[in-house]
């Protein structure tokens, strides 16, 4: 898992350590030390903490204009034990809705599995959104870990989508390729 970094060909575009408005403001990472783990594998030390023991992330980009954020994730996802939803929620979710971001891209291709608890902070995320024409969407979640989001039923609040070649794009066109997509979906 060490070798798994945050996709870093949007870096000259967009780096959230150095966006004002963004909840890494000023953080610094090692290129060398590692100390963050999953699973008891240790995860390459680009991706951000945001309370979580067990999921981490990285703000890919964002568009303040057009009101959406970029973000991958990796490991496990557990609202059963971690509370990872509250954590994503209020850590950073929630800071960037009042920077009026509506539109939620999450790569979630590394995120190993799922565990539930209540839906109320995924209920709670899309209400404070949906004025906004919001929506979360997820890129290529593994099928087991996807599995368990449509069990627990969050499915209603996260969309889930495959594009196996986002990475080729411009962070502008992928969001024009699932923004399109969703408005689809959503009429």
């Amino acid at each position: 898992m060490h070798e798994i970094e945050p996709f870093y060909n949007w870096r000259h575009l967009y780096n959230a350590e150095e966006d004002e408005q963004s909840p890494f403001y000023g953080i610094e990472h090692s290129e060398f030390e590692f100390s963050n783990t999953v699973y008891n594998y240790y995860i390459h030390p680009q991706w951000d903490e945001f309370g979580s023991r067990t999921l981490y992330l990285k703000v890919l980009f964002v568009d303040y204009e057009l009101n959406y954020a970029i973000i991958e994730m990796i490991g496990e996802w557990n609202d059963a034990v971690e509370n990872d939803i509250m954590q994503l929620k209020r850590s950073v979710i929630d800071l960037m809705i009042k920077d009026h971001i509506s539109k939620f891209i999450l790569v979630t291709e590394n995120v190993l599995n799922f565990h539930s608890s209540d839906r109320e902070y995924y209920e709670e995320w899309i209400e404070d959104i949906k004025d906004d024409g919001g929506w979360v969407c997820s890129i290529n979640m593994p099928e087991q870990t996807q599995h368990d989001f449509h069990k627990s039923k969050i499915d209603r609040n996260i969309t889930f989508m495959e594009e196996p070649n986002w990475r080729t794009y411009k962070p502008d066109l992928f969001f024009q390729l699932v923004d399109n997509r969703m408005l689809r979906l959503l009429d």
